[in-house]
This record gives structure tokens, sequence and C-alpha cells, in this order.
């Protein structure tokens, strides 16, 4: 009897789900407490600490650099390595804000700052989005570029070992079909993103169809009293049932990370020139500040 062998490529360590959770509370509060404690008592954005907290809310925003000339230029590896600069690119890329924030005191001021001020926002929500599809992406990934074909090649080699299947009639056509309406993507841009959120329940569903398949087609080959049937039915029901649910999880994960790498390249050609605008627009407010 034929088992299912293959398998999903196991997830690696980092990143955690749990520290970005953390750090949203964290933010979250910090943020909350700052808006509420009229620290504009205390910290005035022209000098001392309320300066201060600008100037390094502003440096921290420029060091965000280094991480993507490190990526892009080999010269650059004196500097440490990419995992490290994108550990510093996300810390400060949220530090960073919330430091000019309380420079601020969480006010509006003039148009340059206040420009500045917006492009800043813009900027960190973006990051925030892109760290969420940063995270789904690799959040099954083994270490290989090539996660996305692993998940495709298991699929395949799953579709193809159907010995112990075969003996289940109706069964593999029955898996099909579920494969088609739960986990196939429909065409549609709005419909691909309602099926990329129901990830989860669509699984579930999923699981507890095949079950009632495999049931449905034991009962069937019990009632033609199959001797190999009657001897290995609990073992063959077992085996239908890996074998579904890792062909339906390896579809899953399949459909699911060829969306999030689209909207990742699309959420990357508008983060670059937010950026940018905030290097200007931060660069004027700067030199408005000094001169005028």
């Amino acid at each position: 009897m034929n088992t299912v062998a293959a398998k999903v490529p196991s997830a690696r360590k980092a990143p955690s789900l749990h520290r970005p959770i953390q750090w949203s509370i964290a933010v979250t509060a910090l943020l909350i407490w700052g808006s509420r404690a009229h620290l504009d008592r205390f910290i005035t954005p022209q000098r001392g600490l309320g300066y201060a907290l600008g100037i390094a809310g502003g440096s921290m925003m420029l060091v965000l650099l280094i991480y993507s000339a490190r990526k892009r230029f080999a010269w650059l590896a004196w500097l440490g390595g990419i995992p490290a600069w994108f550990e510093i690119h996300m810390v400060f890329g949220i530090v960073g804000p919330i430091l000019v924030l309380f420079h601020s005191n969480f006010h509006l001021g003039s148009t340059n700052s206040n420009v500045a001020l917006i492009c800043m926002l813009l900027v960190a929500g973006s990051g925030v989005v892109g760290r969420y599809f940063y995270t789904r992406l690799h959040a099954h990934m083994d270490g290989n570029e090539d996660t996305l074909e692993q998940l495709v090649a298991v699929g395949e080699r799953l579709r193809a070992q159907t010995t112990s299947i075969a003996f289940l009639p109706g069964l593999l056509d029955a898996i099909e079909r579920i494969e088609t309406v739960f986990i196939t993507p429909p065409r549609g841009v709005i419909l691909r993103f309602l099926h990329l959120g129901c990830g989860g329940p669509r699984i579930l569903i999923a699981r507890r169809r095949v079950r009632r398949e495999i049931a449905i087609a034991k009962a069937r080959a019990e009632l033609r009293e199959s001797a190999l049937i009657g001897q290995h039915a609990a073992r063959i029901a077992e085996v239908a049932q890996s074998y579904a649910y890792r062909r339906l999880e390896a579809g899953r994960r399949a459909a699911e990370l060829r969306l999030y790498a689209r909207l990742f390249s699309f959420w990357h050609v508008l983060h670059i020139p937010l950026f940018f605008m905030l290097l200007i627009a931060g660069v004027a407010h700067v030199i408005a500040v000094n001169i005028y």
C-alpha cells in the first residue's frame, strides 16, 4: 500500500508572528499615551528635548536607506549582513516616526512641517502594510528562493500518488471538485481578495467535505464486498485523508503565495516613491526651520 510521503515545506524560525503583535501593542499604547499626555508643557519642537527627538527620528529614517543600498551593492558587505539590516530597517521604520510624533507633540504646525509629517505617516503606514505582506510571504518558507515552485511541485507529486486512493471509488473526482471550489482562486481582483481573506474557514470546510467524501467512498466500496477494503478500511481511509489534506494545503499555500507576491510587488512600487517624497519634504522642513 503506497503512502503519501511528500510534505509541504516546513516553516523556518523567522519571522516570528509573536514579535509584531507585541510591537503593535507597545506602539499603540505609547501613541495613545503620547497623544493624551499634553507633553507640550515639557517638549518644544524648536529646542531642547523636542528638537533632539526630531533630529534622532529624522536620522533613523535616513539610516533606512542603508538597507536598500546593502541589498543592491555587494561592495557594501563590510557593513554587515542583510538580515541584520532588515531588522534595523523594521525597528527604525517604527521608532523614527514615533520620535518625530513626540517631537511635534502630535500637533500640526507650519505648511512645510505638515507636508513632512504627512509624508512620514504615509511611509510608516506603507511600511506596516509591507511588513504584513512580507510576513505572509515568508511564513512557510524554508529559506529557499524557489518556495513557490516547491509548493507547486508538492501538489503535482501528490496528484501522482494515488495508489491507495484508487481503492475508494469516486474519491479522486470528489477531491478535485473540492479543490476547485475551495482552493482554486476565482477570477476577478475583488473575488481574489475575498478568497484570500477567508483562507482559514475555506480549508476547514474543505477538510470537512473530504472526510464526508471518504466516508461515502468507503461505504460504496464495502457495499461491493471488497475483501481488501474490509481488511484495511481504516488504514486506507487514513491514507486517503492524509493525501487529501496535504494536497489541499499545498494548493492553498501556492495560491496565497502567488497573490501575496503580486501584492508585495505592487507595494514596493508605491513605497519607494513615498519614501523619497519623505526625504525631500524632511530636508525642506529642516532647511526652513533653520533658515527662517
